[in-house]
Formats: C-alpha cells, sequence, structure tokens
C-alpha cells in the first residue's frame, strides 16, 4: 500500500471510524484519490481531493443539491473542505461499465435505466449552479487546438475553428433556457446500479463540475461514451426512448446533440492528449479512435457543416482514417 495522506487518520478519528479497516481504490484522472473504510460489516467511501489542484466543495455543493430534489448522489457522512476531505456513503462495487461486461445480455435495461434518471434530472428545475454558455463551450472545444493539433504535428487555424464553433453552437444557446442540470461526465463509469440488478436506482457521483445547460449534454455523455463502445443502434434507441420520456418531437433536439457530441468529443481528444503529454498518462492515447470515430459521426451532420468544413481544411485525411489514433 502507498502512503496515507497526511491526516487521514486524525479525520476518520473524528468523523467516528478510528477503528476501520482503511483500502485504497484506484483513481481516476484527477488528484484525487479514494479509500474505502470497513468496520464490523459496515462500509464507507473516503475521498481526499486536497487542495490546491483539487476543491470538494463543489462536490458538496452538488451532491447536497441532489440529494434534497431525489437524485441519488451519497450521503455525507462528515467532510472538511479546507484539508479536502470528504466522507460519503458507499454505493458499492456494481459500476454500470463492471456490470455490463460480465453481463453484456443487460445492456439494453441498464441504459434505459440510465437514461430515465436523466429524464427524471431534466424534469427538476436546474440547480444552483453556473451555466454552461458559450465561453465554455468555446474553452473547452479548444483543447483540440491547444493540445491535440500540436502533439500531431499539426499547424492550424486556431481562430477559424472558434469562429466555426460560433456559428454551429448560437443557434442551441437559446434552446437550452433556463435550462437543466448537466452533470457532465454521465457515463457507464460514473454510475452505480444500487440494487445489484441492471435496473436498479442509479447512483451517481463524479458530478462536482455540473453547470446549467442543455439536457443532450449528458446523453452525449451517456451514449458516445470515450471509455466503452456503444452500438449506433443503442444510442439512437436510447435517443428515442429520452425524447419519448421527456415529450420532445422536433429534429432540433437531435441536431443540438449532434453539436453538444461533436463538442464534447473534441474536448476529450484534448483531454486525453493533455493526459498523456502534461500528466504523464498515456493510457489514454488508446481511448481516442473511439472517441474520434463518434466525432466523426457528428460532423456528418448537417448542423456541423461549419465545423465539418474546419476540419477538412485542417486535419490530414490519413490522420482522420486513422480515428485520430498517434503514431506508434
Amino acid at each position: 500500500m502507498s502512503a496515507l495522506p497526511q491526516g487521514l487518520t486524525e479525520f476518520i478519528a473524528h468523523a467516528g471510524w478510528a477503528d476501520a479497516a482503511i483500502a485504497p481504490l484506484p483513481g481516476d484522472a484527477s488528484f484525487r484519490r479514494y479509500f474505502r473504510l470497513t468496520r464490523a460489516g459496515e462500509t464507507a467511501m473516503l475521498m481526499h481531493a486536497p487542495p490546491p489542484h483539487e476543491d470538494p466543495a463543489p462536490f458538496l455543493h452538488v451532491a447536497h443539491w441532489l440529494n434534497g430534489h431525489g437524485m441519488r448522489g451519497p450521503a455525507i457522512l462528515a467532510q472538511d473542505s479546507a484539508q479536502g476531505w470528504v466522507l460519503t456513503e458507499d454505493f458499492g462495487n456494481d459500476r454500470m461499465r463492471d456490470w455490463l461486461d460480465d453481463h453484456p445480455a443487460d445492456e439494453l435495461a441498464a441504459y434505459t435505466a440510465a437514461v430515465d434518471a436523466m429524464a427524471d434530472l431534466h424534469r427538476l428545475p436546474p440547480g444552483p449552479f453556473a451555466p454552461y454558455d458559450l465561453a465554455v463551450y468555446q474553452r473547452e472545444a479548444a483543447l483540440l487546438t491547444e493540445w491535440y493539433c500540436p502533439a500531431q504535428g499539426l499547424e492550424v487555424d486556431a481562430a477559424s475553428y472558434a469562429d466555426a464553433w460560433d456559428e454551429v453552437l448560437a443557434p442551441l444557446l437559446a434552446r437550452q433556457q433556463p435550462g437543466v442540470t448537466v452533470l457532465r461526465d454521465y457515463h457507464a463509469e460514473n454510475i452505480m446500479l444500487l440494487g445489484g440488478k441492471p435496473d436498479a436506482p442509479q447512483g451517481l457521483i463524479d458530478f462536482q463540475d455540473a453547470l446549467v445547460g442543455h439536457p443532450a449534454y449528458d446523453l452525449v455523455s451517456l451514449l458516445q461514451d470515450a471509455r466503452r463502445d456503444v452500438s449506433e443502434a443503442l444510442e439512437a434507441a436510447m435517443l428515442a426512448h429520452y425524447c419519448k420520456a421527456a415529450a420532445i418531437e422536433d429534429d432540433a433536439f437531435l441536431a443540438d446533440y449532434a453539436r453538444l457530441g461533436a463538442q464534447r468529443n473534441a474536448k476529450i481528444v484534448g483531454i486525453f492528449t493533455r493526459l498523456d503529454r502534461r500528466d504523464g498518462k498515456p493510457k489514454y492515447l488508446a481511448m481516442i479512435p473511439r472517441v474520434w470515430a463518434a466525432l466523426e459521426r457528428d460532423l456528418a451532420h448537417p448542423a456541423l457543416a461549419p465545423v465539418a468544413r474546419w476540419f477538412d481544411a485542417n486535419i490530414p485525411e490519413s490522420l482522420r482514417a486513422a480515428n485520430g489514433a498517434f503514431a506508434a
């Protein structure tokens, strides 16, 4: 076991878990660390999100809002935001991703439940979070030109890239008013199946970056998953299921789904490149072809024409044919 963070034993003692066994858990792409505490058949999750790299306050803010509105974020058992400590309810080990790896026949049931949870969230008034506005969309989309293009040795026209996104996103902005709570990383690795079955209630995690924006965004996160293959047939079926649940009948929603799909996938390609080049985490490069393939599908929608023209002019066909992969 690697060394425990300073202050851990003092925090759990103050929280009433001094006698618990401590087991570190695999981390994610951030500076956060996670531990499972166990005592007398009872468990809890300990998150360390240490300043200055992390701040648990946004996680706590969103968790309290979700739980106060009937959604299932983990209950907060103890906290010390200044030192980066949060003790929460343990949702167990049944991540949707892991469950489907072992039970692939349950895929339709699990995704239907996940889409239903999104529909429930979107029926609520938007939370007290910052807006997912054009400046945020642009900052995220720019990660592709800031990180991916230089890493591939490409000199591109970043100004016209931003102009293309302005044109593509403008029609969407009015349609995301008053908006819904957008968790921003809603996918099979961040959904817990609390009842140990595919149609169990959805336990939500990794939602600290929530904003108020468009209802299609989290559907893109779920159905164009960077970490797991989702067939185009399942994607189409779940989009139709959501539209029925939300009483959406116009084509504008599907156009906005493609807009946000392209924006999110461009962002992820940039983030995964940054994780390799800046943070020394090369494992994310292997996911870029999956993300790039989804990006190409989104770019084929007529609503993306200005951005698609930019890609045609700036990204070589040979690289696109390789689904954006880096040379071995």
